[in-house]
């Protein structure tokens, strides 16, 4: 039996097996290069018809059949009680009869009931649970490519990990760790054919605080959720790592001397932090909860400053910034709504059709309207995703160049954005002084100082960020490592010790 890491991220996730000496990486993602790196995102989607309305539905529209039955046995009574031959009523009494044994058919009144709700059901009007249960699963690049695809057939989680800790309405809960389960089995399985032996156990990453605005009661709730969906998976035996800790692990291998580190690791959905007292005698213990000095974090990753950017530099050329007839300017809420990916409600509200009512009656109301077209086509054809997925690539290639021209072809023809890195570090000034900010916080809470700083996860490539935090810390050197294997790594580590 083995135990494996799991990096289960916000943006990406990682599979190791560590032997006591190497690192084996598990292959999620045979369509990438680093195919150990695989998107967080899962499409859920049917390939043939939807299945059964959900009850609720069925049940609306037996009552509505019902109410148009009940109306045609009343216009059947009055024509009896004006009919002037008895023949005439007989024909009005026969169909009264009729009606009633048509409104008292409860079966066939729920077949007709399907019958119609299919004619016109999508995808969206399945809840969450049911997708979970009925549809069918793509992860990685595959899901992402079906989604591009065929928006239509299916729905794009764009990051569940994001929604763990946030107040689920009825059947999320359930419908959530169902999800997960398949995720996690999948890495499961993987690890299992590659590394030619059983897996039973796993050591799960975590983040201080899960993304949310329940605190305790949401982090309860989010380890609660993965902890059913590994034994769902096939775990036997789980275990959960906060994510700087998992890193410092990693990093101590390297160290001769016992070290105070602070760890900075800002993911793509929260960031979180420690100060660690770290020795080469001491990494083989299973429990070193005394040596960590002060932890913290919150939900700051990498995908506010992908939102952020949008809504800075790209949401003007699709009519943010408009002003209406009446003086007032175009709710802002439209381009705060298009990128609430990790916002299930809120992001199925803009994409409902009072929604498209509320836009096309906006574009009325303003001199260039086709710019509000852009915002339109984006909600029409569900095309969130997508979008945040383009602002995070142009973030990553504003980490190496300049300025950049960002290509929305998807949206509309020859529709193409000039972004800069002036733009882009404007736009994550508000995100960087909470980032620094925390780090303060930990600072504060440490009973010593730290002695070396190491930055890791996905935004530690930016420069921006990589220059704030050694502008904030001088008198800090800074540790060299991997941005973006280095809490697996220790994730590994840690779950080697349970066997």
């Amino acid at each position: 039996m083995a135990a494996i890491g799991i990096d289960y991220g916000t943006s990406n996730s990682e599979v190791v097996y560590f032997d006591g000496q190497q690192h084996h990486f598990v292959k999620l993602d045979p369509s990438l290069e680093a195919a150990n790196k695989i998107r967080s995102s899962v499409f859920i989607y049917y390939t043939g018809e939807l299945p059964r309305p959900p009850i609720p539905m069925i049940e609306a529209k037996v009552a509505q059949l019902k109410r148009a039955i009940s109306d045609k046995i009343d216009k059947a009574k009055d024509g009896y009680y004006e009919a002037q031959e008895p023949r005439e009523q007989q024909i009005f009494s026969d169909r009264i009869g009729n009606l009633r044994t048509e409104l008292h058919n409860l079966p066939a009144l729920q077949e007709r009931a399907i019958e119609l709700l299919l004619e016109d059901m999508t995808v969206q009007d399945l809840s969450l649970q049911q997708l979970v249960e009925t549809g069918e699963f793509a992860f990685g690049e595959e899901g992402f490519r079906r989604y591009l695809k065929t928006p239509e057939k299916g729905r794009l989680i764009y990051s569940p990990k994001n929604f763990l800790g946030a107040n689920l309405v009825a059947g999320q809960h359930q419908a959530f760790v169902g999800l997960i389960a398949k995720q996690l089995e999948f890495f499961r399985v993987s690890a299992e054919q590659q590394l030619g032996k059983s897996v039973d156990s796993a050591v799960i990453g975590r983040p201080v605080r899960f993304h949310g605005t329940r605190g305790q009661e949401g982090n309860n709730q989010a380890i609660d959720i993965m902890t059913q969906a590994a034994n769902l998976a096939g775990f036997n035996k789980v275990e959960f790592l906060e994510e700087p800790i998992a890193a410092a692990y990693k990093i101590e291998r390297t160290l001769d001397k016992q070290t105070n580190v602070l760890v900075v690791d800002i993911g793509g959905g929260t960031t979180d932090i420690c100060c660690i007292k770290l020795s080469p005698e001491k990494s083989q213990n299973l429990d070193r909860q005394q040596d960590v000095m002060s932890v913290t974090g919150t939900r700051l990753g990498g995908m506010e400053c992908d939102k952020n950017l949008i809504i800075k530099s790209i949401s003007p050329t699709m009519g943010q910034g408009l002003l209406m007839h009446n003086g007032l300017p175009v709710p802002p809420a439209y381009f705060s709504d298009m990128c609430a990916v990790d916002d299930i409600p809120r992001l199925n509200r803009f994409f409902s059709e009072e929604y498209w009512l509320e836009i096309a009656n906006t574009k009325s109301l303003v001199k260039e309207p086709a710019l509000l077209s852009r915002l339109q086509e984006v909600q029409e054809e569900k095309l969130s995703a997508r979008l945040v997925n383009s602002s995070r690539l142009a973030k990553e290639l504003l980490s190496t160049k300049d300025e950049i021209t960002l290509p929305l072809h998807y949206i509309e023809d020859d529709y193409e954005v000039n972004l800069n890195v002036a733009e882009l570090k404007r736009s994550m000034q508000t995100w960087l002084t909470r980032v620094k900010n925390l780090v303060t916080e930990c600072l504060q809470n440490s009973s010593e100082p730290p002695e070396m700083l190491f930055i890791t996860g996905g935004m530690s490539l930016s420069p921006i960020v990589t220059k704030e935090l050694l502008d904030m810390l001088p008198n800090l050197p800074l540790m060299q490592g991997d941005a973006f294997n280095s809490v697996c790594e220790g994730l590994g580590i840690q779950a080697a010790k349970l066997t």
